[in-house]
């Protein structure tokens, strides 16, 4: 590794190298080019901190770090970033008077090297309580990199999953690999590659175990079984056994159907804080097809639901149908949706983006503990015949092979599988008065507190911004908690502590204190085209980290690259 140090030129100093001009925040701010890593530091009096361009084998690194967080990092033991030596030459500077007569022109010059523009910019608009924290790229494999909204990381912080869809928001379903890369080393291996036609992705991690669920497209599809959202299943692979798929949920298409398989397709396999269960949202092809035949046979409608799995119960079908297949869990659904809500009632026709409450679920007023239930936004009628959304519960029995008093486990040829025997559906929240009533904001999953007792979700104030609020599992007045001047602008996670909540808005990366409602900037604001997209922003199980993706630009074109970002 060659270091190659820099020089600054002070205020008036004339020099025949190309300027580079820095526009002075009373916050402190990170550039960063595209060939080399400068991190310029200023504070309120504009001291001035330089930190070596590094490069190894001639290749940048997309790396800064500021001597403040170099410190941080060496004391609290984290790794160093690739490239970056045991003590890079930081340099303070005698501080910088700006007058009338005199522009503030910063010069950075490096013999025999060449820098290019600049390609992320200062903060445009700091918190009051904005601080610096290291970001550093993860991937930069010429293709695209989608996290999932929850479990990205592996139990121990160490590994990151995604899939490679083509498009940045994943809206197409073409990726072909389910690909883990380490933080630490950016060793990337592949866990999964599709063949046969059919494609995967939406990946998460077992909290527990070295495994991780993805949604899996038919193989050798046809023209009347494309991926889609009832042609679809969940898989689990073993990280250490790369590529072999293990059937998550059945699948039975043809009467008498069995109990504990499903006749549609399972999207977002999310397991449970013990990494035993897993929810997931459905669709049902039986129901479906009669819709598209426009039926005059009396059917329930095919709507979203949210169903669970239990892993270690294996369920056979009858192989009677091509599309039938084998599963090693024990699926059903947990909601009850209906065709044709009453106005101002608690009916739903939708139940979707779902959450795990807590991580061994909630404390019920009495004092004694709901092992496992789920949150869930739930699409109701009001009053005046709007549709909007509102938070629910669904609380889960131990045992889901019961069938309930609604109809069969494995419903029948006109009718949706009915949730199991001790499963009860409530709601929370009622918003039909607000301003802006129902749950609002970009597309986002209902998220709860480690230990179970605040459900986390996104709604307007009365000025119309999307904030974060909260709500008991038990009920009660839900709770603003953010209070920012802009959106909520992606998903959010909880830190495993239960102190933070992570998010994207402004074009930056922020975390939220969950009892002052604190926020702090973590990254700089960013250009918009550069800014963490909204589909991810996740929390490591340590704590210590926070991942999300950006869109940005290298010789093969821009793609979607994994991010993460230290907190303190």
């Amino acid at each position: 590794m060659r270091v190659e140090p820099l020089a600054l030129s002070q205020c008036g100093t004339q020099t025949s190298i190309r300027p580079l001009p820095i526009a002075v925040t009373n916050q402190k701010a990170v550039r960063q080019t595209a060939a080399d890593s400068v991190s310029l530091q200023f504070d309120v009096d504009y001291t001035l901190w330089l930190v070596s361009v590094h490069r190894t084998a001639g290749k940048p690194i997309e790396q800064t770090m500021t001597n403040a967080a170099f410190r941080r990092r060496v004391a609290h033991r984290l790794p160093l970033p690739v490239g970056f030596e045991k003590a890079p030459t930081i340099r303070p500077k005698p501080k910088l008077y700006a007058a009338g007569w005199c522009r503030l022109l910063v010069t950075v010059i490096a013999s025999s090297v060449s820098f290019g523009p600049l390609t992320s910019s200062l903060a445009k608009s700091p918190m009051p309580n904005s601080e610096q924290h290291i970001e550093t790229q993860i991937t930069d494999a010429p293709k695209n990199h989608i996290l999932t909204n929850i479990n990205a990381w592996s139990s121990d912080s160490r590994w990151l999953v995604y899939d490679t869809r083509s498009d940045p928001a994943g809206e197409k379903f073409d990726g072909s690999t389910i690909e883990i890369v380490n933080v630490d080393t950016r060793e990337v291996r592949e866990v999964y590659r599709s063949h046969n036609g059919a494609h995967c992705g939406v990946a998460t991690f077992n909290p527990v175990e070295k495994r991780v669920a993805f949604i899996h497209g038919p193989e050798n599809p046809t023209i009347d079984w494309q991926y889609g959202p009832y042609h679809r299943q969940g898989v689990m692979v073993d990280i250490d056994k790369p590529n072999v798929a293990i059937p998550l949920d059945a699948r039975d298409l043809t009467p008498p159907f069995t109990p504990g398989a499903l006749r549609g397709g399972s999207h977002v396999h999310v397991f449970d804080g013990a990494g035993k269960w897993v929810s997931y949202t459905y669709e049902d092809h039986t129901l479906a097809a009669l819709d598209a035949a426009a039926t005059s046979e009396p059917h329930e409608k095919n709507q979203r639901n949210v169903g669970v799995s239990v892993p270690g119960h294996a369920v056979q079908v009858r192989h009677d149908h091509p599309r039938n297949h084998d599963g090693t869990a024990f699926s059903v659904l947990v909601t009850r949706t209906v065709d044709k809500p009453r106005p101002g009632s608690d009916d739903i026709s939708k139940a979707f983006e779902d959450a795990w409450i807590g991580v061994n679920g909630y404390l019920r007023p009495d004092g004694t503990r709901q092992r496992r239930a789920l949150a869930f936004q739930g699409n109701v009628l009001t009053a005046k015949g709007e549709n909007i959304s509102e938070v629910f519960v669904v609380d889960l029995p131990d045992d889901l092979t019961q069938p309930g008093e609604n109809g069969p486990l494995a419903g029948s040829s006109t009718t949706r599988p009915a949730p199991p025997r001790g499963v009860v559906q409530r709601r929370l929240t009622f918003t039909a008065s607000r301003k802006y009533p129902g749950l609002q904001g970009t597309r986002h999953w209902l998220r709860s507190s480690p230990d179970g007792s605040r459900i986390a979700f996104l709604m307007r104030d009365d000025s119309g911004v999307s904030q974060i609020w909260m709500i008991s599992p038990n009920g009660g007045e839900p709770r603003q908690l953010t209070h920012n001047a802009f959106d909520v602008g992606s998903t959010f996670s909880w830190s495993p502590d239960g102190k933070r909540i992570a998010y994207a808005a402004d074009n930056s990366v922020f975390v939220t204190d969950t009892e002052t409602g604190n926020t702090t900037r973590l990254t700089p604001r960013t250009e918009d085209a550069r800014a963490p997209r909204p589909e991810a922003c996740v929390f490591s199980p340590d704590g210590r980290q926070i991942a999300y993706v950006r869109h940005v630009p290298n010789k093969q074109g821009e793609f979607n690259q994994v991010f993460v970002v230290t907190v303190r």
